[in-house]
């Protein structure tokens, strides 16, 4: 039996598991025209998990795998696959190392990370604002 072919076409990423993207009115719109530019939205940042690790690293100068792991109460495979997202997009930084024969992971946040925060934080905002003025 043949599948039915659909006359939309699918917004999904190969390789993802997650539903398609549906545009949202409030996720486009900037505080001001100003914003516009400045207010982009990363998808790669919006995930809980990875905006925590960000969140906790913005604030913290380092943090170790275990002590995300604490923080986020998520298995191992989960943080690292969250940290390695980030790490491929260059917004953390991760050195390994042994204490005392048991490995140790230290994350960093890279400038570039930072930036991303940042500008997710100011599109958050920016969506806040517009949504309390309607």
């Amino acid at each position: 039996m043949a599948a039915k072919s659909s006359a939309r076409p699918s917004t999904r990423r190969l390789g993802s598991s997650a539903p398609p993207q549906r545009a949202s009115k409030l996720a486009a719109v900037p505080a001001t025209s100003q914003d516009a530019d400045s207010v982009s939205f990363d998808r790669l940042v919006y995930e809980r998990v990875r905006l925590g690790i960000m969140s906790a690293l913005a604030v913290r100068e380092e943090l170790t795998f275990n002590e995300l792991k604490a923080l986020f109460d998520v298995s191992d495979g989960n943080l690292s696959a969250h940290a390695r997202k980030l790490e491929e997009a260059k917004y953390l930084t991760c050195s390994k190392s042994f204490e005392e024969r048991r490995p140790k992971t230290i994350y960093r946040l890279t400038a570039l990370g930072k930036s991303a925060l940042h500008r997710y934080l100011d599109h958050v905002e920016a969506v806040i604002k517009a949504t309390r003025r309607a």
